[in-house]
């Protein structure tokens, strides 16, 4: 398939063929459709700069075999497949890098053998380094033993969906999301991180919320650039007392947030600093 011939939204991969539009997979009795046994992961690709695409593979598998799936690929396959796409398409896209694996068959327990693996790669821009808004949410993420929470599984995402809706009609952009103990978890759609003299600050991964691959990369790139971070528990009040506040995420990568609640804040350059030093970061992950 030439890059003419691939359509504005990207491409896909399923069942050993490539297709330019979205591929139809499920039917009312897949395992998948009616009982959400669905995992996905999301990488970037940047004009061909793929940034820790294989970390993103691998944790596509572990949430496969976390939900009870037997994965039908490993995860070499899952990032090769990804290059083999990304070279596809024109050398300077912007892409969101999805792979899924789901159930076709079982019923409350799914047939782990009868998983199947699909990949999207959608046309998807960049956001520039801007900001946006939260308040703090009134649902919380789940405990350990509540729900799959060391997967990146699709079931757990209809009560991001509820915190964005409740933000959106308070006028806010997102929801800051605290952990059954009432101490911070994330942001409804992304790791939280602020800044407080100097040191950046994260909540450490608990298991009631997704620790993230670009979590961990800032961290480490932060550390190794001299900047203290400081992983723990902490109260949505050590949040709203903080001098900068801001996210990691595949999305935008390094996001800050400009308000929350009736706090202003400005963007301040722990996050302008971690965002330069992932975007470097990644100008050495070329899979072109």
């Amino acid at each position: 398939m030439a890059a003419s011939q691939i359509k504005d939204e990207g491409l896909y991969y399923f069942d050993g063929a490539w297709f330019d539009s979205n591929p139809k997979m499920v039917g009312p009795a897949t395992r998948a459709f009616w009982m959400a046994s669905v995992v996905f992961d999301g990488a970037r690709a940047l004009g061909g700069l793929a940034p820790d695409l294989d970390k993103h593979s691998q944790r596509l598998i572990r949430s496969a075999e976390a939900i009870g799936l037997e994965p039908p690929v490993d995860w070499q396959t899952v990032y090769d497949l990804s290059v083999e796409g990304i070279r596809k398409l024109p050398a300077d896209s912007v892409v969101y890098i999805r792979p899924a694996i789901y159930a076709e068959e079982g019923f409350v327990n799914p047939d782990a053998t009868s998983a199947n693996f699909v990949l999207a790669i959608l046309h998807s821009p960049m956001p520039q380094f801007g900001n946006f808004t939260a308040c703090l949410s009134t649902l919380r993420r789940p405990a350990r033993d509540m729900a799959v929470t060391d997967a990146k599984a699709a079931a757990l995402y209809p009560n991001s969906g509820r915190a964005l809706r409740e933000a959106a009609k308070r006028g806010f952009d997102n929801a800051i999301m605290l952990d059954p103990n009432g101490n911070v978890a994330e942001f409804a759609t992304a790791n939280l991180w602020f800044a407080k003299d100097g040191v950046a600050v994260t909540p450490a991964e608990n298991g009631t919320f997704l620790s993230g691959i670009t979590r961990a990369r800032v961290r480490d790139l932060l550390q190794a650039d001299g900047v203290e971070v400081r992983e723990g528990a902490f109260t949505f009040d050590e949040v709203m007392d903080a001098d900068e506040v801001f996210n990691t995420g595949n999305y935008g990568k390094v996001m800050p947030v400009t308000k929350i609640e009736d706090r202003e804040l400005q963007p301040g350059p722990v996050a302008r600093r971690a965002y330069d030093l992932y975007m470097d970061f990644a100008k050495g992950c070329s899979v072109l």
